[in-house]
């Protein structure tokens, strides 16, 4: 069985492989527990593989390229086009397949860990900025009911 192409369907604990062969023919259909993942692309040969670009998609990315495959991630909105039918994990692996072979198809870059840390700081920096900002605005506002007036910002708490 040659595969030419796989749309791989990223889940949390089930996957969903859709593969075809050169002449656009499904080869390949099939749901994979997590701890089959790993194993079933080891057995393959090399090929190219889309996923769309979501949580874990560097992650497992990386995990696939270490094995010699060549692998594509698809922004989400981008494979929407492509579903055919309801949306369900198989058909938008099918829909996955069909749009990494485009030809026109933009891709996202594969994220190293250590640019995936600095967004994570980022991301953890920005929380806590707006839970800082809700209990101040909080406070503010149950200090009103006491008659307290509290200028906005956090050093006008000080006061």
């Amino acid at each position: 069985m040659s595969i030419a192409r796989i749309g791989l369907d990223l889940a949390k604990s089930v996957f969903q492989v859709h593969g075809i062969d050169a002449n656009g023919v499904t080869v390949i259909r099939r749901r994979l527990a997590r701890s089959q993942l790993f194993p079933f692309f080891a057995r393959l040969e090399p090929t190219l593989i889309g996923m769309e670009a979501c949580s874990s998609a560097h992650h497992w990315a990386r995990e696939l390229m270490r094995l010699g495959h060549e692998v594509r991630l698809i922004p989400p909105q981008y494979v929407k086009p492509y579903v055919k039918r309801n949306k369900t994990d198989a058909a938008d692996a099918e829909a996955i397949c069909e749009a990494v072979g485009r030809p026109n198809m933009r891709f996202v870059p594969i994220k190293t860990p250590d640019q995936q840390a600095v967004l994570a700081l980022h991301r953890v920096r920005a929380l806590l900025v707006r839970q800082r900002t809700a209990t101040i605005n909080a406070l503010r506002g149950l200090l009103g009911e006491f008659g307290i007036v509290a200028g906005k910002g956090a050093a006008r708490l000080d006061d």
